[in-house]
């Protein structure tokens, strides 16, 4: 028998090699998988691309319905219900503009249409819509050159999610967006245009049921 005089080291190369692809296999296989069946960069940060949903936490959604609770606090008196009412103002036997002990017509008087937005809302949300633009100009009045991105952070100080944050342009040195304040079967949201001293808010009509959409509102259709 011939003696081996080779050393040791030339036989355990090639397994070390082997080993050493085992675990390069190895870890490309867990780089593909995180275990639960999704991506393993999955659970790392959102690229620069990414999407940032606009659907609030459970606990947000709550701290916004609370807020306008809040802010429609001192409505809360007229007991008027939330949803719209189309009827128009009557006087005491039921004729519209029909003064005090006047004598009604001999024809019967056709009722004009509201002319505003604000005029179809409930009490209610006519009521809540004063409270909602007085704290919003107040805000949006402190912000300098205000473009989108620093009116919303200021509408997020003040209690609204970006769910109901709608259509932010950027237009000239201003910002106009919408807000939609709907609840309860109320059709209330609230048109906005950020210019700092200058800046106003008005009540306007949203969609009866559905989603919201400026479109909509500017094409007339309730």
């Amino acid at each position: 028998m011939t003696p081996i005089t080779a050393p040791v080291s030339t036989f355990t190369q090639p397994r070390r090699a082997l080993a050493a692809a085992a675990l390069a296999a190895l870890a490309l296989t867990g780089c593909g998988s995180d275990g639960l069946g999704g991506s393993g960069t999955a659970s790392g940060p959102a690229g620069a691309g990414a999407k940032v949903s606009a659907t609030p936490s459970t606990a947000e959604q709550a701290a916004f319905v609370a807020m306008l609770d809040k802010v429609a606090q001192p409505c809360s008196s007229t007991g008027a219900p939330s949803g719209p009412t189309d009827k128009e103002p009557t006087g005491p036997q039921g004729d519209p503009s029909l003064p005090p002990g006047g004598t009604p017509p001999a024809e019967p008087i056709e009722p004009g249409a509201p002319t505003e937005p604000g005029a179809r809302l409930s009490e209610r949300d006519r009521c809540a819509s004063v409270q909602h633009e007085q704290r919003i100009i107040q805000a949006l009045q402190e912000v300098s050159e205000p473009t989108p991105a620093k009116v919303r952070k200021s509408l997020n100080r003040l209690g609204y999610v970006d769910e109901r944050i709608h259509d932010l342009k950027h237009d000239g040195r201003t910002t106009r967006f919408y807000l939609d304040l709907r609840e309860n079967g109320g059709r209330l949201c609230e048109a906005g245009v950020a210019a700092g001293e200058e800046t106003d808010v008005t009540p306007c009509m949203g969609p009866a049921t559905g989603s919201f959409s400026a479109k909509d509102l500017l094409s007339g259709r309730k």
